[in-house]
């Protein structure tokens, strides 16, 4: 039977229903308009995985404080800081099944919005001197830009190596996971070789994360976001990267001309996704995905057992186990 988040998070339940008040609180102004923004924001919120990962870790550590509650917060106001500025930037209409923030209320709007959640994060942080968990959390939110930067930068090429591939992934998506689970650590006391481990054991869970993300691409069925998108899209993944890389001069060249100039046609598409599937490229990913989730949790085996501990186990296998 699949795993369950609502069972998943039973050890934290009460900390979560406690943390959705005071993660409100922190958003509260008194500009109409901006309330309005906030309450809308709060209300699309999406599984709450970003909150679960520093709790459960916390418990798994040491113990859940008032300033695990304030790392948890802090993380959702500069990662929400962060989305509200990637729709600007990707001129997105949705996210999360909702209107985005700038398609509801323009880019000028949304920036300013952005701009305003990151405060809030700052002033939280700066208020109860947390300098440590602002420390984390800022030194993500830096990777997470450099990240996007080097993407964009490489995605001109249509040429990217699997080194460059997992050095963007690592900073654009594991980072946040791994600041997650350093601020959860972080705010338990423990002492700083187990807060550097459970960052590192967050970084490989964000690995296989994106990867899983990057095999939806390629399903059977719609499951997420509609197949083919990246390749629309002409993001380099690692299915693709690696099925380049045991190609021919001319056949990868001429997979490399397709997904430049002829992303568009979906008969294009389709043949993109089939010659990765029969250079083995799905069954790489996997494998490399799965690489991931083993050694992080190699990374728990001499914690303390728990009902946190458990859970957070679980919780990793959901990340691998979900279907959007």
């Amino acid at each position: 039977m699949p795993l369950r988040l609502d069972d998943i998070k039973k050890p934290i339940a009460r900390e979560m229903e406690e943390f959705e008040p005071k993660f409100r609180a922190s958003m509260k102004t008194r500009v109409m308009l901006l309330d309005r923004i906030m309450n809308y924001i709060v209300k699309r919120k999406g599984k709450q995985m970003r909150p679960m990962f520093v709790f459960l870790t916390a418990g798994t550590c040491g113990k859940i404080t008032e300033s695990t509650y304030r790392g948890a917060a802090l993380i959702e106001l500069l990662h929400t800081a962060t989305l509200v500025h990637d729709d600007v930037v990707d001129d997105a209409s949705y996210r999360r099944g909702f209107f985005s923030v700038n398609a509801l209320w323009k880019n000028k709007i949304a920036v300013l919005v952005g701009d305003f959640l990151l405060s809030r994060g700052l002033i939280l942080s700066v208020e109860h001197k947390e300098f440590e968990l602002l420390s984390i959390v800022t030194d993500a939110v830096r990777q997470m830009s450099e990240g996007e930067l080097l993407q964009m930068e490489k995605s001109r090429q249509l040429d990217i190596s699997e080194e460059v591939y997992f050095q963007i992934i690592r900073q654009k998506t594991a980072s946040l996971i791994a600041s997650c689970c350093a601020v959860g650590a972080s705010s338990a006391g423990v002492e700083n070789g187990l807060v550097e481990r459970m960052k590192l054991f967050g970084e490989k869970i964000g690995m296989a994360f994106q990867i899983k993300d990057d095999l939806f691409d390629y399903g059977d069925e719609e499951i997420g976001k509609p197949l083919g998108i990246d390749i629309k899209e002409k993001k380099m993944t690692l299915p693709l990267i690696h099925a380049l890389s045991k190609a021919g001069w001319l056949e990868k060249r001429k997979i490399i001309s397709i997904v430049r100039n002829e992303s568009s046609k979906p008969a294009k598409v389709k043949e993109v996704i089939s010659f990765v599937k029969q250079s083995g490229g799905i069954a790489y990913a996997v494998e490399r995905m799965n690489t991931f989730h083993r050694e992080a949790l190699e990374l728990l085996e001499d914690i303390p057992a728990s009902d946190y501990k458990e859970s957070l186990k679980q919780l990793v296998q959901f990340t691998i186990d979900r279907s959007n």
